[in-house]
């Protein structure tokens, strides 16, 4: 997947603007594809050059004037196209994971501490990802929403991003309890 593809179905529901997109990406888009707000201005450049979206100046009273951008039919092609492509099989990438692998030659203080940093912020995602699936249901129960919504896409991926976050803080409780446990002389059961 390249980051065209994320930005195009970033701005499906409405027109947004560079900021507002940076936005959207920290809170909904990032739990499956991270990009710094450069990135996408950049992307946002390159997709408006090629047809795929297309950009209107918004003239603001005692603020800047701002571009709003929105998704063309050529846009709309592309996501078809990108839709109907076989999915490439995910790969993590984690840094604590190597950390985690080395923990039989290293201090494992530190990454004991880590592990339970990252279980923290994994707590914190978990409670964003619950109330966004909140706000966008409106009120309806998860089973009435995912029979009658309108666009459940953006829900799924947020359903997504907590079973990942649920699973990711279970692991880095579980192995800080075990490195703590080994770490103090004990054996893990």
């Amino acid at each position: 997947m390249a980051l065209r593809h994320a930005v195009l179905a970033a701005l499906l529901d409405e027109e947004l603007s560079g900021y507002q997109l940076a936005k959207s990406f920290d809170l909904g888009v990032a739990n499956f594809w991270h990009a710094l707000p450069q990135q996408l201005y950049a992307e946002l450049a390159k997709l408006e050059a090629d047809g795929l979206v297309a950009g209107r100046e918004v003239v603001q009273e005692s603020r800047p004037n701002k571009r709003l951008f929105k998704v063309t039919d050529e846009g709309l092609a592309e996501l078809e196209r990108f839709a109907a492509a076989s999915a490439k099989p995910s790969m993590l990438r984690d840094d604590l994971a190597v950390k985690v692998q080395s923990s039989d030659l290293v201090d494992t203080a530190p990454v004991i501490a880590q592990l339970r940093e990252r279980a923290t912020f994994a707590r914190a995602k978990i409670e964003l990802f619950e109330s966004l699936l909140l706000k966008f249901r409106k009120g309806l129960g998860e089973e009435e929403f995912l029979r009658g919504g309108e666009r459940i896409g953006p829900y799924l991926t947020c359903l997504g991003g907590l079973v990942f976050e649920q699973g990711y803080l279970e692991w880095c409780e579980r192995i800080a309890g075990i490195l703590e446990a080994r770490k103090s002389g004990g054996r893990h059961e």
